[in-house]
């Protein structure tokens, strides 16, 4: 299992005295500490007119960190492809590439949040088909080839982008879903799939299906394309990655009794989100909140179902930046060698 960090950039201006050019330099310095301690990737979510997250545009907050860290992978989490037109997002991703010499990590997602499509005067119902059309257009873009494309939503004749990924065939490649049942339709195009737990599962036998079915899927999409990647770059393609609140203290009592007001207030502050208790939140192990041994048993858990990228979502519900970093740095000391230092064969039989 890899470990990064994935901020939702949840902003509670009427709430808290921080103002978002505070917020945006302790998410670098998150980010560069992260880098520095040997975290796999840094993820930065987009969301529009509401505090559950402001940043619009993830592009621009990837280009600032891909001059200011130098080997973490740089993530969105996700591009909502639907609010912007296919080319510009594959010119903006394909610059954070360049700039970051070729750390970027795509994932891109629909959208869900009914206030985004109705400040963009966009019909909600229109989503995937939406996303559908970009998603292709972006992945054609992107091979240098000049784009023609006649769609229901976008119209494209012989158009060539200027700028290009520096990884080839393209950069890594993420969809995120919210239904367990999606998670075939990721697999057959290829590509990563990213998840929420808190907000698409409820047990991890449900879990363990849906990894399934993906992985599944992918693979039989690789044969029957007659894809040459060794066995080995199959698997290593085939990455679920998953985001749950973290935050580890030398305790778990101390860990949850601080963690919990800033749980409470993201959870009573998520639009559309399911309101469940802290207590039943640590129950279904839908949070890692406590000491380093108790991160070690939830990782280890989603390890087991066959989940790849453990994404920590560490500055949640406005909690203090002190924290977070020290967080992060008990985790790196203690958390990231447990796995680094596994036998092969047992990382093997979690894959």
């Amino acid at each position: 299992m890899r470990f990064g960090i994935f901020s939702v950039a949840d902003h509670y201006p009427s709430e808290m005295n921080r103002n978002e050019s505070q917020f945006v330099s302790e998410l670098c310095e998150q980010a560069e500490l992260a880098d520095e301690l040997g975290f796999h990737s840094f993820w930065i979510a987009e969301h529009h007119f509401h505090e559950y997250g402001f940043i619009p545009r993830p592009a621009i907050m990837l280009a600032a960190l891909a001059k200011s860290t130098k080997k973490i992978r740089l993530g969105s989490a996700v591009a909502v492809l639907p609010f912007d037109n296919p080319l510009r997002t594959a010119e903006d991703f394909a610059m954070v590439d360049v700039l970051s010499d070729g750390r970027l990590e795509f994932g891109v997602g629909s959208g869900y949040l009914q206030h985004e499509f109705a400040g963009f005067n966009m019909n909600v119902e229109e989503r995937r088909e939406r996303f559908d059309e970009a998603l292709a257009i972006i992945r054609d873009a992107w091979t240098g080839k000049p784009v023609d494309f006649q769609g229901k939503f976008n119209k494209i004749s012989n158009t060539k982008l200027n700028i290009l990924p520096i990884q080839t065939p393209e950069p890594p490649v993420h969809i995120a879903v919210l239904k367990n049942e999606v998670a075939p339709f990721v697999g057959k195009q290829q590509v990563g799939m990213m998840l929420i737990p808190y907000a698409t599962t409820d047990s991890f036998d449900q879990l363990a299906e849906t990894c399934s079915s993906y992985k599944s899927a992918f693979t039989k999409a690789s044969q029957s394309a007659g894809t040459t990647y060794a066995i080995e770059a199959v698997n290593a393609r085939q990455q679920v990655s998953f985001g749950l609140h973290t935050y580890c203290a030398e305790s778990t009592d101390i860990a949850r009794s601080f963690a919990r007001p800033f749980m409470d207030r993201y959870v009573r502050t998520r639009l559309y989100a399911k309101q469940r208790s802290f207590e039943e939140l640590i129950e279904k192990n839908l949070l890692a909140i406590g000491d380093t041994d108790e991160i070690i048993r939830v990782a280890r858990s989603y390890e087991e179902c066959g989940l790849t990228d453990f994404l920590m979502i560490m500055n949640f519900g406005g909690m203090p930046h002190t924290a977070v970093m020290q967080s992060i740095n008990l985790i790196a000391e203690k958390v990231l060698p447990y796995f680094q230092e596994k036998p092969q064969q047992n990382l093997e039989s979690t894959t």
